[in-house]
């Protein structure tokens, strides 16, 4: 399998199977769309109105040569090493610990129901912090890396528990030969200099939350008053993400059906300063009028490539920073397993709520039908964790034709589920939103190998 596709002058064509990615000149472009149902011949007649003989003759063998070594049109072995993937039985090496089930903001799209999930608020125990880790522990085998994710809500929130349970890990870290890497995401209404010094000592990672423009960011994200959060939170991340070097955190925001114009809120972010931004399409409701609809989905694809192009110009200009969703690697990327069965929501992350019980992931929090068990007795729903370990994109019907499927290995999930009631059916929006992310992420990377 093959995708071919122009953007930004570059005539792009990425093989499947084997990653190879190759930017070529119009001539070469025709023949590969024609090569696998055409012969040398058949070719040379359709061509040779416009081309030189000898030029199609030549750029033919060098397609013939891209075939013989395995760069184009090569063999997808990934479905053989499937049955080898299956076996693996994954040991559970990333926690989202839910240390606050509450909030103090009240953003308008926000999936957690302001914090309570659909339930009540609720602040997680030292006790239940404490059994998480010792969970965790117990059940990620011998892999010596883990991952635990302070989320909410809003985890500043409950901070002198998120401060214990860190404790207690390093306690447990140095018992059982294990590594955390703690990370939190927070809105910043609480982020003072004293946390701040804490998480910078403490966390691998810090996610900031803000959607950009202070109009837009202060459209959905209001304080409990209704006032917005822009100018409260600003100079508290300006200040986060210049303590940690402009290194290790992100600036995360959601863009609605109200900004599409979304690339002047990521050129809004790296005017004041941040080098490490995520920009995210709103997953929600149908009924919601920020959730974005069919015939919106055109114009949120032609604002990645102005994105795309921004990111370019600003490149050329010495403006450096990282867009997380045109950041891809071409030469190494994830693992064979990673490839195929994406974030392992359900099997190796798990999400904890304050009260203990585990979920898949931290978006099926609050729908009881996806609790699988609690930290004490551990995951009980081994039908459960089974359906989400064979969740793979050969298990995906839309996945086995789609030409992204090793960069995204079948999407989220929970967005899956959310909109389709099946973990197996992708969110056609997310797939289309992907597929162009993924083909900007590509040129970028042509244009600076180019460069």
């Amino acid at each position: 399998m093959i995708h071919r596709y122009k953007q930004n002058g570059f005539n792009i064509v990425i093989d499947i199977n084997s990653g190879a990615v190759h930017a070529v000149d119009e001539l070469a472009y025709e023949i590969i769309g024609l090569y696998e149902e055409n012969s040398f011949d058949d070719i040379m007649k359709k061509l040779e109105a416009t081309y030189e003989k000898d030029d199609i003759k030549e750029s033919y063998d060098e397609v013939k040569s891209l075939e013989d070594n395995g760069l184009l049109f090569s063999k997808d072995y990934y479905e053989e090493v499937l049955p080898m993937v299956n076996k693996r039985n994954p040991v559970v090496k990333a926690l989202c610990l839910h240390v606050a089930h509450d909030c103090n903001l009240r953003c308008g799209y926000c999936f957690a129901d302001e914090g309570e999930y659909h339930g009540k608020r609720s602040l997680m125990s030292l006790e239940v912090g404490k059994a998480a880790i010792d969970f965790i522990i117990k059940n990620s085998g011998n892999r010596r890396n883990l991952e635990i994710d302070f989320f909410g809500g809003e985890p500043l929130m409950n901070f002198n528990v998120v401060k214990e349970i860190v404790k207690y890990g390093r306690e447990q870290e140095k018992l059982h030969n294990k590594n955390f890497r703690f990370t939190m995401t927070t809105n910043g209404v609480l982020l003072d200099e004293k946390k701040l010094e804490f998480i910078n000592e403490n966390m691998h990672n810090l996610v900031l939350s803000l959607d950009g423009r202070k109009e837009v960011n202060d459209h959905m994200r209001k304080c409990i008053g209704g006032s917005g959060s822009y100018d409260l939170i600003v100079p508290r991340f300006i200040k986060a993400a210049e303590s940690r070097k402009q290194e290790n955190y992100y600036l995360r925001g959601t863009f609605t059906k109200n900004n599409m114009d979304f690339s002047k809120d990521v050129a809004h972010i790296a005017d004041l300063g941040f080098k490490q931004i995520s920009v995210e399409p709103v997953v929600g409701p149908d009924e919601e009028p920020y959730t974005f609809k069919e015939e919106d989905i055109p114009a949120i694809c032609k604002e990645y490539e102005v994105l795309a192009n921004n990111i370019l110009e600003d490149m050329k200009n010495g403006k450096d920073y990282n867009f997380f969703h045109f950041m891809i690697d071409l030469t190494g990327g994830p693992c064979i397993a990673k490839r195929l069965v994406g974030c392992g929501a359900g099997t190796e992350y798990l999400a904890v709520t304050p009260e203990g019980a585990l979920y898949p992931c931290h978006q099926f929090v609050g729908n009881e039908d996806f609790e699988m068990g609690d930290v004490w007795k551990g995951v009980q729903k081994q039908d459960m964790r089974k359906e989400f370990e064979n969740c793979n994109i050969f298990a995906k019907e839309d996945c086995k034709k789609c030409w992204a499927r090793f960069y995204c290995s079948g999407g989220c999930a929970a967005n899956a589920y959310n909109t389709n009631n099946d973990i197996l059916k992708p969110y056609e929006i997310g797939c289309i939103l992907q597929r162009k992310r993924t083909e900007c992420a590509i040129m970028l990377k042509v244009a600076e190998s180019l460069a």
